[in-house]
């Protein structure tokens, strides 16, 4: 019974990485200035988080200053996170933004036991290597030349940022729902980029209606949901390192909808990926089962 539940909770995190895999295929899809794009998507989801709030009559209070703060610094992280990523897929394409991104878990791995006082583990250390390690097989020949350097770079600012979110929410967590630890966090993003409102035509937003609409709701509000509730039950660096396969998910949702094809290299350095991503998540179960006193 343990292990099923323990299964489930390592399905759901797949599944959330599943939902925000989208953003790729949606960040290359949406032609809007990134910073109009995200801008717009908080609004339309901070409204869908508010409304799902208070239909399951979820308690709004956040009951300390230091929390508040912290949910200030982590809504300020989302911002940079998410338009440093949207700039980068706009330079290059949904490979080279997911994978420059997906840094992040080796940011995680030196920062959780410093920011969170952990014990550093080894283990987790040599899996976000061998992520680093199938990364380097997936990004092309970089020249400073071109806008693939500058993506490159932008994509692992991106990381950083997420990494140290995912960080300061892992202690919140605990004492709030998701669903009102993302709303609060996408309302300071709001605001944040609502200068954008006196910028552009909102014409050009109205054309889009559809992808936005579709980066709302089932990349932020249920995708970011999910993986910030699992955070209750992994450390925030095996999180990280189990949703590495999203590069793979970004990658495959690119072939379909934008018939961007990935190389050999890709190939290579997804399936290191996806061993990083099997290994965790059977360390994941055994160490459950060892805790429960399962066979």
């Amino acid at each position: 019974m343990a292990k099923n539940l323990q299964f489930s909770k390592i399905l759901e995190l797949n599944l959330a990485v599943l939902f925000i895999s989208t953003s790729g295929v949606l960040g290359r899809y949406i032609t809007l200035n990134p910073f109009v794009t995200i801008f717009y998507r908080t609004l339309l989801a901070a409204i869908i988080f508010y409304l799902f709030c208070r239909l399951r009559k979820l308690d709004l209070k956040i009951s300390t200053n230091r929390d508040k703060i912290k949910l200030v610094l982590s809504g300020l992280l989302m911002a940079g996170h998410w338009v440093t990523f949207f700039f980068a897929l706009q330079l290059s394409n949904v490979a080279i933004g997911i994978l420059s991104l997906f840094t992040y878990p080796i940011a995680t791995a030196f920062l959780e036991p410093i920011l969170l006082k952990t014990k550093f583990s080894k283990s987790h250390l040599a899996l976000g290597l061998l992520v680093l390690f199938g990364i380097y097989f997936l990004v092309p020949e970089i020249s400073f030349q071109n806008n693939y350097t500058i993506a490159v770079l932008l994509g692992i600012l991106s990381g950083i940022f997420y990494a140290l979110r995912n960080l300061l929410m892992k202690q919140e967590i605990e004492k709030y729902n998701g669903s009102v630890l993302m709303m609060y966090q996408i309302v300071v993003v709001a605001i944040v980029l609502s200068p954008v409102l006196f910028f552009g035509s909102f014409n050009d937003v109205l054309l889009q209606w559809a992808p936005l609409l579709t980066l709302a709701i089932v990349t932020t509000c249920i995708g970011h949901t999910l993986f910030l509730m699992s955070l209750r039950n992994f450390s925030a660096t095996a999180a990280s390192i189990m949703s590495s396969a999203q590069p793979l998910y970004a990658i495959i949702l690119g072939i379909i909808f934008l018939a961007e094809y990935p190389s050999l290299k890709t190939i290579i350095g997804g399936a290191l990926i996806i061993s990083a991503v099997v290994i965790e998540s059977i360390r994941s179960l055994r160490k459950h089962a060892a805790v429960e006193g399962i066979d």
